[in-house]
């Protein structure tokens, strides 16, 4: 379990990474004039995209692994997990919204500010600190 356990976290951790950085990317798309710049820019956030979506699938597997394999949260008092699998979902959600930014990036249809972007970069960290709290206080 211990190994799950640790595989998870590095995954998350270097998942998060993506989350905190590709909506940095978007900030600085959201502002940027010249096309050369763009095209670097956009370059680095598919590529970001491509590596966190990679990232995000083994944290997946082994969160699976240590809640159906080894029954992490089963039982009663445990709905600190179904507060974090939600948590997880929103993050899923927000990931696959990162991916559809992208896209309008791509094709040049992005209607959201610099500042819209740097408000929609403060939800993983939110995220991230609901699912620590919930998992290391484990309030209910």
């Amino acid at each position: 379990m211990l190994w799950a356990k640790s595989l998870h976290i590095v995954f998350v951790a270097s998942w998060f990474a993506g989350l905190f950085y590709l909506p940095r990317i978007f900030v600085n798309l959201a502002m940027e004039k010249d096309e050369a710049a763009t095209a670097r820019l956009l370059l680095m956030a598919r590529k970001l995209y491509r590596f966190m979506t990679m990232l995000a699938i083994p944290a997946l597997i082994f969160g699976l692994w240590l809640w159906l394999g080894y029954g992490i949260g089963k039982g009663p008092g445990n709905g600190w997990l179904h507060a974090k699998l939600a948590v997880v979902v929103l993050l899923i959600g927000y990931h696959h919204a990162c991916g559809s930014l992208l896209r309008k990036f791509e094709s040049g249809s992005n209607r959201h500010s610099h500042r819209w972007y740097r408000w929609f970069n403060e939800f993983p960290v939110l995220a991230l600190l609901a699912a620590v709290v919930l998992v290391v206080v484990k309030p209910f």
